[in-house]
């Protein structure tokens, strides 16, 4: 019997294969491009002569991140282009996610919608250092810039993202309840019970990238939210059903239209009402909802 034997560039790559996925995910918000990236960093890790790598996994991230900053200079002049609001491709991922609070809030709608403010080097320097804690020279060695550069674009971006971010994290079984609220009022038709679930300042986006219907602006306000959805839903002349899942670390919800995947709803929360929704219809950004993702940290 001949035993099997895997080269240790690839045993390397491997076992860093998840934190790496990890990074350009929350860099480019895109499974597909972070699969991409992966792909493009492969090909030049089997190049190397590891002899001279001092440090694998420092020497894969920084490779990474080069690779993910060049896809995002793409991704931010296809974006431009792009119709209706442009929210990241959701993504199934494992109970392990939602468990690490940490992680489960770097990866949430919410934040990752934070983040597309950011210019792409600003996106690097953040992702590194607040939720990877990579140290100030990796950085610098990382997006060609010299350390002291690397602190001042962490501190801008820190400040930024704090400002806009989420005021406090929500559990899992808050946001569960909120999503079970809404689901009942959705399929009786109660425009009160909605309104009743949605915060004031509620905000919809639904992308659908030109190719499903959905609404080309953000609807802002509860009523203007509620009547929406009521209306849209009243109208339908089809079969909607509602599927509890776990997307991005959170609770979310699949909808199918006569049996038929539509789209995935997330949420986001203060207190108990939702403030914001994000509905992804766009197909393209629905490819990999069936395979569920391990997100690392370490």
């Amino acid at each position: 019997m001949t035993e099997h034997v895997t080269d240790p560039a690839t045993e390397i790559f491997v076992a860093h294969r998840s934190l790496l996925f990890t990074v350009a995910y929350e860099m480019l918000g895109s499974a597909a491009d972070a699969e991409d990236v992966l792909q493009e960093t492969w090909l030049r890790w089997v190049e190397l002569d590891l002899d001279q790598v001092r440090d694998p996994r420092a020497y894969l991230v920084r490779m990474t991140t080069r690779q993910s900053l060049n896809r995002l200079r793409t991704l931010k002049r296809r974006k431009e282009s792009y119709v209706g609001p442009w929210l990241p491709e959701p993504l199934l991922t494992s109970p392990d996610v939602a468990e690490d609070v940490e992680l489960a809030e770097s990866v949430s709608m919410a934040l990752m919608l934070v983040l597309e403010t950011l210019s792409p080097t600003e996106r690097a320097v953040f992702v590194l250092r607040e939720v990877f804690d990579v140290g100030y020279d990796e950085i610098a060695a990382a997006v060609d810039k010299t350390p002291a550069a690397v602190r001042q674009i962490a501190h801008r971006a820190r400040q930024h993202v704090e400002a806009r971010r989420p005021r406090e994290a929500v559990s899992a079984s808050r946001t569960r309840a909120a999503l079970d609220s809404f689901q009942r009022t959705l399929e009786t038709g109660d425009l009160q019970g909605l309104l009743d679930v949605l915060a004031p300042d509620v905000v919809l986006m639904a992308d659908g990238g030109g190719i499903k219907q959905a609404a080309v602006r953000p609807i802002l306000g509860a009523d203007r939210v509620g009547r929406y959805m009521i209306g849209h839903r009243g109208k339908a002349d089809f079969t909607v059903t509602y599927e509890p899942t776990v997307v991005n670390g959170h609770p979310a919800l699949a909808l199918s239209v006569d049996g038929e995947t539509d789209g995935i709803l997330a949420i986001s929360l203060e207190g108990d009402r939702i403030t914001g929704l994000y509905y992804v219809r766009n197909p393209e950004k629905l490819t990999h909802i069936g395979s569920e993702y391990r997100l690392t940290l370490r």
